[in-house]
């Protein structure tokens, strides 16, 4: 099979800099997509140097990088150390995360991800997935669908959203982007309905994958996973995103301040390397996928 068509990676050379990369370490790219920046990190690798990458996408394993020092683990990142454990990797030097969908996912119709195409309501970032886009439209109740869209969307008018595809669906179920958008007409002004659609999409995308929850769950296994020194690259597309990965990175919480110790003093487990990194004018220009993506390092105290 042909390998499938990846767009250039974001950020590469700042987000790959960010590693700091030991020409014998130990290297883990949580979402491999078109392979980009893992060919870069194995670039800067020795010949004892071991790089593995995780993804769940069945079109992305089409992309897998023959090479000794490299092994794709077809696998969601939220199982990161277990999965590392199965190779007897306990500890590594640096890990890379480029999240959200990859543009490879939007340009293929029927995955359903883009508003520029009509398809069927799937967004599954794994066809093993059993939840779809679909079943969030048609059978989530009308409460639930509010809180996904608020929640994840950040939409003004998710109660009055979610009453009117409430009722839409009772007439016949809600089966492609195209009838969602025209359910929800009213609410896609010609001046700002691509932001608004975005928005709708974002949160039923988040939804479908439990984006946020998976989030929550990997960087909880950061502090155990990166040697002392070890590095963490993440790039992130929206504030949801980045708000739990600059928060964590600050206080290892997610809610709330850590304690204290007798002398004032707070313990967490990483510290910021640099300040926020986010793409020139001339990349966005060349990739408008960068637009929107931010850059964080930190580094395991």
């Amino acid at each position: 099979m042909t390998k499938m068509e990846y767009h250039k990676p974001v950020l590469l050379k700042e987000s790959v800099d960010g590693l700091r990369i030991k020409e014998d370490g130990v290297y883990v790219d949580v979402t491999f997509g078109g392979g980009g920046h893992s060919r870069e990190i194995l670039k800067r690798l020795g010949v004892n140097g071991k790089l593995f990458a995780f993804d769940q996408d069945e079109d992305a394993w089409e992309n897998e990088i023959a090479d000794d020092r490299f092994v794709l683990i077809r696998e969601n990142f939220r199982h990161v150390r277990r999965f590392l454990r199965l190779y007897g990797i306990k500890q590594v030097d640096g890990v890379l995360g480029d999240f959200g969908v990859s543009s490879h996912q939007f340009d293929v119709p029927e995955r359903g991800f883009s508003t520029r195409f009509e398809a069927g309501l799937d967004m599954r970032m794994s066809r093993k997935n059993d939840l779809s886009a679909y079943d969030v439209i048609n059978v989530y109740e009308e409460e639930e669908l509010r809180e996904v869209l608020q929640l994840y969307g950040e939409l003004k008018n998710a109660r009055a959203m979610a009453r009117v595809i409430s009722e839409a669906r009772k007439e016949e179920p809600v089966k492609t982007t195209e009838q969602l958008k025209k359910v929800l007409k009213r609410f896609l002004p010609a001046n700002k309905e691509h932001k608004i659609l975005a928005q709708i999409y974002q949160a039923v995308r988040i939804e479908v994958n439990r984006e946020i929850e998976v989030l929550r769950e990997f960087l909880l296994q950061m502090p155990e996973l990166l040697k002392k020194e070890g590095r963490l690259s993440l790039i992130s597309y929206h504030s949801l995103e980045d708000r739990l990965v600059k928060r964590f990175i600050r206080s290892g919480l997610f809610e709330g301040e850590p304690e204290k110790d007798f002398y004032g003093n707070v313990e967490v487990p990483l510290k910021k390397v640099g300040g926020l990194i986010v793409p020139g004018a001339e990349e966005i220009a060349e990739n408008n996928r960068a637009r929107s993506a931010k850059l964080r390092i930190a580094e395991k105290i």
